[in-house]
């Protein structure tokens, strides 16, 4: 969610229990437009918590002028004191997938793949590597899988230029109230997969410069197996809930451009739900 509107948007989405408290709320409004000066990013957006066993890492995104291209990440411990994570690589996210159990709060605290995953450990030492896990690789590599599965946007909200370029929409005055209780309404704000596999016939009813993501009612489980929709503030906000990455919401005020998404939880995916629904 935006650095300018975080108050009024962590207000938006504290149905679920989540939110910050009055000292990390000023320290934040202090932090991040001095983070955004000093790194000369175009926008900074608040991406969430995760919480671990001895600390919390809170994390903010820099925005450059294409919107799709790679985000600038940070976390930091307090709020105030801000660090550069490297971008992920698909080795860490392959690492991270065979790591389970709860973050420690501490970056660097080493998981022993030799526990956890053999085969990869002796993959590792066979390429001159130690088959340890730092917790910052880690934090990097979920921050990284929560935005790609469960990062979202309302349809219209960002347009496509000819040249490949992503920008935000100045024309998009948010959702009508029907289209916003709608799963197709909101797309994936990653690098689309299932656009290709779509027949020409799908295709002709689709517009490339605001439908060039994945929507939503493509997730699987399908339907609202892995979404949770609501109304909240008497009717006024439409709020959704990832049952996948338990913690992750996302708000939109319909008829407004005011939309984002936060994340507060363990980092931990929800891999139950298949016997839930």
């Amino acid at each position: 969610m935006e650095a300018l509107s975080l108050p009024a948007a962590l207000s938006l989405v504290a149905g679920g229990g989540a939110g910050l408290s009055p000292e990390l709320r000023a320290a934040l409004g202090a932090s991040l437009p001095l983070l955004q000066r000093d790194y000369r990013f175009e926008r900074v957006w608040f991406w969430g918590c995760i919480q671990g066993v001895r600390g919390a890492y809170y994390i903010a995104q820099g925005l450059g002028p294409d919107r799709a291209a790679p985000r600038s990440r940070l976390y930091s411990l307090n709020c105030l004191d801000w660090s550069l994570l490297t971008p992920a690589t698909e080795e860490m996210l392959a690492l991270a997938e065979e790591v389970k159990g709860r973050f420690q709060g501490d970056p660097s605290f080493e998981y022993s793949l030799a526990e956890i995953n053999p085969e990869a450990a002796a993959r590792l030492v066979q390429s001159g590597k130690e088959p340890v896990m730092k917790e910052e690789a880690r934090l990097i590599a979920t921050i990284e899988q929560i935005d790609r599965a469960v990062g979202i946007v309302p349809r219209g909200a960002f347009v496509k230029t000819p040249l490949g370029s992503v920008h935000e929409n100045r024309h998009f005055e948010g959702l009508s109230l029907v289209e916003a209780k709608k799963l197709s309404s909101y797309f994936h704000f990653t690098e689309p997969t299932d656009l290709k596999n779509k027949t020409l016939l799908e295709k002709a009813d689709l517009d490339p410069s605001t439908d060039f993501l994945n929507s939503l009612e493509h997730d699987i489980p399908q339907g609202k197996g892995s979404w949770s929709i609501q109304l909240e503030k008497g009717g006024s906000v439409v709020v959704l809930r990832s049952l996948l990455w338990l913690g992750l919401t996302f708000y939109h005020v319909p008829m407004t451009k005011q939309f984002g998404y936060v994340y507060f939880g363990t980092g931990e995916k929800n891999l139950d739900l298949p016997f839930m629904l």
